[in-house]
């Protein structure tokens, strides 16, 4: 079973930045991966996704060019780095894995940006 632990979310002042991290508990080279956020009282909405190899991103416009996801599958890991926050990138952010019908979450670490 796939367990996924997301690290790195805390406090930050708007412009700062936050580097978030999603540890695999097994090999993670042949999962796709996203990451997901959820602001109170709002959707789950993804702010980026990465290939099982690392060669395709995606981004929605809202996070494109201050946010920057890669992945060390030697480490099992996949990083979110956030840049130029803004508070409206405040909430919960998941990491999901996804292959052929398997899906699995993290349980989520929490981002505030307010100054």
């Amino acid at each position: 079973q796939l367990q996924l632990v997301e690290s790195g979310g805390g406090l930050v002042q708007p412009g700062g930045s936050l580097r978030l991290s999603c540890t695999a508990s097994v090999n993670l080279d042949v999962y796709a991966i996203g990451w997901f956020r959820q602001a109170p009282g709002k959707e789950r909405e993804g702010v980026s996704c990465i290939s099982s190899r690392g060669g395709a991103t995606n981004y929605p416009v809202s996070v494109k060019g201050r946010f920057t996801i890669s992945r060390d599958n030697a480490k099992n890991t996949v990083y979110l780095q956030m840049n130029s926050l803004k508070p409206e990138d405040t909430g919960i952010y998941y990491c999901r894995a996804t292959n052929w019908g398997y899906d699995y979450w993290g349980q989520g670490t929490q981002v505030t940006v307010s100054s």
